[in-house]
């Protein structure tokens, strides 16, 4: 097979898959920057998690699990690939959509119509919350009242107590949540901009919040970004692919910035999953050089 390929490329022949070496590729991984076909990325991005669902025992057979669903394309693709983990390889497990109505006209109201559309095509139950009946007002109402100002702070804080409120609502095991690699590495970078070292030792962890009632998990630790949203495109997977409207004012966005230009220099995104190695190598100051530069406020702490 090795000798007959090479002939082909030596005579112009079409390129084939890096792993089956019978179908044309379609994609290049930007996680090991194989060239394969559809059907060997679809085996691969799915194999990988549930390599990663079984080596860190996230799950027990009987649990009821809830998937945080926000209509995005990480919590539906989590929720079409993990139903169809769960039935494939018989994980036992009883699985909900669980989404958060944060009351913001123009964003969530749409993005919770795709929702309600995956609930019907995933065949998973759907809880839905608001705010509104939370905690007595809407996204939209405090926003009006702060003004645009660290107004996704707020939301962070509220959301993540909504989803425990509707996790404990749904008497589950488990929360999932569509975390990427991506956005475990902004998560570091933030809070080394921030000076947050408290949860710098936390965040990175695949599973938190095991001393409390209700753990949460992020099956997609190890997965980027990119090859999330190849899979959606390539599945034709329905999702709602507009941010949030107050999200450009979000100090995080600084983190992402910070990223990108990382990424451009280049350093690879699992080291920044790693604070002490990104530390060592300087690629943190570096980027803090960069974010200070485009109006990032940052926390610095000097050593005598």
């Amino acid at each position: 097979m090795e000798a007959g390929e090479a002939k082909s490329k030596k005579a112009g022949g079409p390129r084939l898959c890096c792993i089956c070496n019978q179908r044309r590729p379609v994609l290049k991984r930007p996680k090991t920057l194989q060239q394969i076909c559809r059907e060997c990325f679809y085996e691969v991005f799915e194999e990988e998690i549930h390599q990663v669902i079984v080596v860190n025992r996230l799950f027990k057979s009987g649990e009821r699990v809830a998937i945080g669903a926000s209509g995005g394309k990480d919590s539906t693709v989590l929720a079409y690939v993990l139903s169809e983990l769960n039935r494939r390889h018989s994980y036992g497990l009883d699985l909900f959509l669980l989404s958060i109505d944060e009351g913001i006209t123009g964003y969530r109201d749409d993005s919770l119509e795709t929702v309600k559309r995956n609930e019907l095509q995933y065949g998973l139950p759907l809880q839905i919350l608001s705010y509104k009946d939370l905690y007595g007002w809407t996204m939209d109402e405090i926003v009006k009242m702060i003004g645009l100002k660290n107004n996704c702070t707020f939301c962070g804080v509220f959301r993540r107590q909504a989803l425990d409120r509707g996790a404990a609502l749904l008497k589950v095991d488990k929360l999932v949540t569509g975390h990427n690699a991506d956005d475990i590495a902004e998560t570091v970078l933030l809070n080394i901009l921030r000076g947050d070292i408290a949860r710098l030792s936390r965040c990175t962890s695949i599973t938190t919040g095991e001393d409390g009632p209700i753990p949460r998990c992020k099956p997609f630790k190890y997965t980027y970004e990119k090859e999330i949203v190849m899979y959606a495109y390539f599945k034709k997977l329905d999702y709602f692919s507009t941010e949030c409207i107050y999200s450009p004012n979000a100090y995080r966005g600084f983190a992402r910035q910070g990223l990108f230009w990382i990424s451009s220099n280049p350093v690879k995104t699992s080291e920044l999953r790693q604070p002490q190695k990104c530390l060592s190598k300087g690629h943190v100051s570096d980027a803090g050089i960069f974010l200070a530069r485009n109006g990032a406020k940052l926390v610095f702490c000097w050593k005598d």
